[in-house]
């Protein structure tokens, strides 16, 4: 990044869900084909709407539109880990790589709870 501006770009939850985003890009390659459509597709959509929620809701410029985006990033980050569980049981992917994945995702459910609570914060603090 060229610009030393605050953006989302700076943001720890957004740069989590980025490196979550590429995982899932090279996770959904290995996947047989005929899920090209399917489960893969699903992936990588699932994993790009949670930064693209972040990204939008910090240009909103207003505290509830950002929460608002926020939440629709956890819902986004619920459903990869609903993706995961399907991939482990067609065995897609092995234990190790679903347990680290899926503790991936909750701590970044974490961090996305965290600032919304900060958002929240600023909201009330006016």
């Amino acid at each position: 990044m060229s610009d030393t501006k605050s953006t989302f770009e700076t943001l720890e939850v957004w740069i989590r869900s980025r490196k979550l985003r590429n995982h899932f890009a090279k996770l959904s390659k290995d996947l047989p084909s005929d899920e090209r459509y399917r489960l893969k597709d699903q992936m990588i959509r699932a994993s790009r709407s949670v930064t693209a929620n972040i990204a939008e809701g910090y240009g909103r410029y207003h505290y509830q539109e950002n929460i608002q985006y926020c939440r629709q990033a956890r819902g986004s980050l619920y459903e990869l880990v609903d993706h995961l569980s399907v991939a482990i049981d067609e065995e897609f992917i092995n234990n190790d790589t679903y347990e680290s994945t899926r503790l991936d995702i909750f701590e970044i459910i974490q961090m996305l709870n965290g600032y919304i609570n900060y958002l929240k914060s600023r909201k009330q603090s006016g």
